[in-house]
């Protein structure tokens, strides 16, 4: 065969939850993606300041997708940092806890979607292919 297998998406999930970040992982997993974890705020902070183009040599994902409220760093600070990094990939935020400031403040930051706990797999699968696929 000629033609090369695509690349499967990098996604990096950031979820202080353990059983929840498991579930996501696994689910993610199972459609078919790379999947890198980190268990909290503080964890996403070094893997952003690890980053090609911010001094590091990890990779930047194809997809962010975080808990908003999370120990050391929010999912809407990190969003934040990336974007006055110049780094443009995508981000899904995930909340138990999200009022209208929340989603608005996603919004203004670029979020592509903020999902609400407890997620639909089914939902939450469709809105990373939608994200990694633009």
């Amino acid at each position: 065969m000629s033609e090369e297998t695509p690349r499967a998406a990098r996604i990096l999930v950031a979820e202080d939850d353990d059983a929840m970040r498991a579930l996501l992982v696994r689910t993610l997993m199972r459609a078919g993606y790379v999947v890198v974890e980190v268990e909290d705020g503080f964890e996403l902070g070094d893997y952003l300041a690890m980053m090609r183009g911010q001094g590091g040599t990890l990779a930047p994902p194809d997809l962010i997708v975080s808990d908003v409220r999370m120990p050391g760093r929010t999912g809407l600070e990190a969003l934040k940092r990336l974007r006055e990094q110049g780094v443009s990939c995508p981000v899904l935020l995930l909340s138990a806890f999200a009022d209208a400031e929340t989603h608005e403040e996603a919004r203004r930051l670029g979020a592509r979607q903020l999902l609400d706990k407890p997620v639909d797999l089914d939902v939450l699968k469709a809105a990373v292919r939608e994200a990694v696929q633009h």
